[in-house]
């Protein structure tokens, strides 16, 4: 429970929390005053990366198609999150939460596209039963590029332009293993994902010396979430623990992070224990298919 706010030496503010005892404790907030749309933030990787942007200090509208899970999440993480039920299928309800954004906290810093669909919308044993591209109707591959592709691109076109007017912003896609995006059995998942990787590098180039980045964040493996159902041959103490996205959206978000652009991170491989410069540097090589990926 935050009981106060300070500012250390550096201008960073400090939250004073208490303890389970009583004890005081003081908590960094790099993301005070940065307001943040992350989108799928009821579950999955979504909610994991919000609840550590709000943990940073963040003000976040959190916006899924699921109002109750959004709800549920704004009650747990404070009274800097806005719940916002909207569809990324809808370019008017991507237009609305940057103005929800920008109404409510005056600025936008930060947009993370992040929801998405994944194969067990299909069929729920598609990794021990794949599914064939031919089997597949064309409605269904367009469903998936519209949210995993061209929902992260309704989000970014309607946040951008207010980034540009304020000189400084962040874009975040939350994409897929590249090896994941050419398996077989994986269309139409991998063939979007892959789209979505393509969307960001050239929105990179786009905003190139504009103060606005563009960066993936993957978590680099098949993560814990309902993406993967349980099944024959699924060990869900294997797949990559959501957790693992907070360390690096935290510092994507900060302005630890400004000027860099057009990279790629492996949320699994992040090292704590190193300095964030230094683990960013280890876990990330350019965006799409660059020379050294």
């Amino acid at each position: 429970m935050a009981v106060g706010r300070v500012q250390n030496q550096a201008g960073t503010a400090i939250a004073i929390r208490q303890r389970r005892d009583g004890s005081l404790m003081a908590v960094e907030l790099p993301l005070f005053g940065r307001a943040v749309i992350i989108t799928g933030a009821g579950n999955g990787l979504g909610e994991a990366m919000a609840l550590a942007l709000a943990a940073a200090g963040a003000s976040i509208v959190a916006v899924d198609k699921d109002q109750g899970a959004v709800d549920a999440f704004a009650r747990r993480a404070g009274d800097r999150v806005v719940p916002a039920r909207a569809d990324v299928t809808s370019g008017r309800d991507m237009e609305e939460v940057v103005d929800l954004c920008c109404d409510r906290f005056g600025h936008i810093d930060v947009v993370v596209c992040n929801a998405g669909i994944g194969m067990a919308s299909i069929r729920a044993d598609y990794h021990t039963n794949p599914i064939k591209f031919w089997e597949i109707d064309s409605e269904i591959v367009g469903h998936f590029l519209d949210v995993n592709t061209v929902g992260a691109f309704r989000l970014a076109r309607a946040a951008v332009p207010r980034m540009l007017e304020q000189g400084s912003g962040r874009v975040v896609s939350v994409t897929t293993s590249l090896s994941t995006m050419i398996r077989k059995g994986n269309c139409p998942y991998g063939p979007s994902k892959a789209a979505h990787e393509a969307l960001a590098s050239i929105m990179a180039g786009d905003l190139e010396s504009s103060g606005v980045t563009v960066n993936v964040l993957v978590p680099g493996g098949a993560a814990d979430t309902a993406l993967v159902p349980d099944g024959e041959g699924i060990v869900r103490s294997k797949l990559v623990k959501p957790a693992v996205m907070g360390p690096p959206i935290v510092w994507l978000a900060s302005r630890e992070s400004d000027g860099v652009t057009a990279r790629r991170f492996i949320a699994k491989d992040w090292d704590t224990s190193l300095p964030a410069e230094e683990a960013s540097r280890l876990c990330s090589a350019p965006i799409a298919w660059g020379m050294d990926n």
